[in-house]
């Protein structure tokens, strides 16, 4: 049977935009073909894109159901996810016996291999096309297991994630075509014939790739490996965690669907959900035919990965201690307005907010006339309250916490100095169950250095710490020791002067750290947009790896050589 999915209608659909995501990540400007707004979908929007109400009906189709992917090797049914919002889901996924399954995909390399750079993205491309179309599907999806309010589900759950899955396939087709497919090679022997060669440069995945999601982007930070993988030729299998599996799922689901409708196996993408308390992470990990690891989640997971998964190509995002630098500022109410929504955004629980907020105990100088230290943080603490003094504004931007753990630090992060903005309980309406809590601040001095002091290690969640420090050389100090220690996934720095703002720059580049310098506008430290923004260094500790950059995608393969004589 002829794929239904032929080579030449993939390059119709797709090989422009792939064309002017190449430009894109060359130019670094603008650009996404993923529309933010969920207007765009459905009925006058995208075609074949499910709008708002077929979206939430399509969701709500999953729950309480099996999700069979016709996966080989499942022998069972497994799925304990509960929203924080409150509803279990009660979505059942296949559970896979590795035994059968690994060989499997193991198997659907070769003809994935032989279909050229190309092809492999314009499939990758299909697929997320697919995606796209059911955004709001996928919103529900990442909000119910995430705990992200629905508008950020959306976006960053939907097209954000989509653009860095995009931009990911950009940069391994970009890397595979360095080399041609053939060559023909003459080389001169005087009066003798020359020796002739063809030969044939073949881009060769590793192996198995291994996704290890995360709970609070599940597809926002999964994209980015799963389909760099894919596209520099290895299968991919998804390990969903264990309270956000159902994002993934579908992905896998719509995955499968394009292979085998392009003509492959279809079991180039499948799914490794595991039983409560199973923890089949570690044991997939070393298994010899996993060759690459993605992961997002604890230092402590990531570390193990990097120590023990010694046959595997490691990529991990980890814990990092991001701070801001406040020196001065020529806007000071866009700084406190920009920082409240740092602060506030998804509850903290953003591998990108803020945690460490450096002010000066003399001061700062403001547009607004001289501020003092316990000035800076009662006006940040009054942006912070201004912002969320509406609940259902305040529902819209926080989002629920993700799991008790982070309600636990939370509560416990009041007792580690003086409070100067409380963490209050916010009620949703349409979810009475679900845990919403504003920011809390805290004010510490770092007047006497202590390896233990709690600024020195991520509290991952609604907490930030207002640390008075002797003057801005020593906030640099400060922030240059724990990008070192701890890692940074973001830097930020206020200041009108020009001296400290290359003081802060050369921290950052001696230390490999993004920094984002007097952001007041309607750009904010957490974000970061593809094709443009890197997010991560992969040059301090809290990452190994960038999202995207050459280095991301090109050691998922290699590229092997057969000569011929001529």
């Amino acid at each position: 049977m002829a794929a239904e999915l032929s080579p030449h209608l993939l390059s119709e659909r797709h090989r422009p935009t792939l064309d002017r995501t190449l430009e894109a990540i060359r130019t670094r400007d603008y650009w996404s073909p993923h529309p933010e707004h969920p207007k765009a979908y459905g009925e006058g929007g995208a075609p074949g894109s499910l709008g708002a109400a077929e979206g939430k009906a399509a969701f709500d189709a999953v729950l309480s159901a099996r999700l069979d992917l016709d996966q080989p090797g499942t022998d069972g049914w497994t799925g304990a996810e509960t929203s924080p919002y409150g509803p279990e889901l009660a979505v059942e996924y296949p559970h896979a016996d590795l035994d059968v399954l690994l060989p499997a995909m193991r198997a659907a390399m070769p003809a994935w291999r032989d279909a050229g750079p190309e092809t492999r993205a314009l499939v990758c491309l299909e697929i997320l096309a697919r995606i796209s179309a059911r955004t709001h599907e996928f919103a529900h999806a990442v909000m119910h297991t995430s705990g992200q309010a629905f508008m950020m589900a959306f976006q960053a759950g939907g097209p954000h994630a989509q653009d860095r899955g995009l931009e990911a396939v950009a940069y391994a087709y970009e890397e595979q075509i360095r080399a041609p497919r053939t060559a023909d090679w003459s080389k001169p022997q005087g009066r003798r014939d020359p020796i002739a060669l063809h030969k044939t440069f073949t881009a060769a995945g590793r192996g198995i790739s291994l996704l290890i999601g995360c709970n609070t982007f599940p597809t926002w930070n999964g994209y980015p490996g799963l389909f760099a993988s894919l596209a520099t030729c290895n299968p991919v299998l998804v390990k969903p965690h264990p309270r956000a599996v159902l994002p993934l799922a579908l992905t896998v689901r719509l995955a499968r669907e394009v292979l085998t409708e392009a003509g492959f196996d279809p079991n180039l993408v499948a799914l490794a959900a595991e039983r409560p308390g199973e923890g089949i992470a570690k044991t997939l990990a070393v298994r010899p035919e996993i060759r690459i690891i993605d992961y997002t989640g604890s230092t402590e997971f990531g570390d193990w990965l990097e120590a023990n998964a010694r046959q595997a190509q490691v990529y991990t995002e980890k814990a990092g201690v991001n701070t801001i630098v406040i020196d001065s500022t020529d806007d000071y109410r866009g700084m406190l307005a920009n920082l409240a929504f740092s602060l506030s955004l998804y509850s903290g629980q953003m591998c990108t907010t803020p945690q460490n907020l450096l002010i000066p105990r003399d001061g700062i100088e403001t547009d607004a006339g001289p501020k003092s230290y316990d000035d800076v943080v009662a006006d940040i603490a009054a942006a912070v309250t201004g912002l969320l003094g509406d609940d259902a504004r305040a529902n819209g931007l926080l989002g629920a916490l993700v799991n008790a753990d982070v309600k636990a630090r939370l509560e416990a992060a009041a007792q580690l100095g003086e409070v100067a903005l409380p963490s209050r309980e916010v009620t949703n309406p349409d979810f009475p169950e679900a845990v919403v809590r504003t920011p809390l601040i805290i004010k510490l001095d770092a007047a006497k250095p202590d390896d233990d002091a709690p600024y020195l290690s991520e509290c991952f969640g609604p907490v930030a710490f207002a640390v008075a420090v002797d003057s801005t050389a020593d906030a640099l100090k400060l922030l240059r020791r724990t990008i070192r220690d701890k890692g940074a996934m973001t830097v930020g720095a206020y200041t009108t002067s020009p001296d400290v703002e290359r003081a802060v720059e050369d921290v950052c580049l001696d230390e490999s750290a993004q920094l984002s310098l007097n952001l007041t506008g309607g750009v904010y430290v957490n974000q970061t947009a593809a094709f443009s923004d890197f997010h991560g260094s992969g040059g301090n500790p809290a990452a190994n790896a960038a999202l995207c950059d050459g280095a991301f995608v090109s050691n998922r393969f290699r590229t092997v050589e057969v000569r011929r004589q001529r």
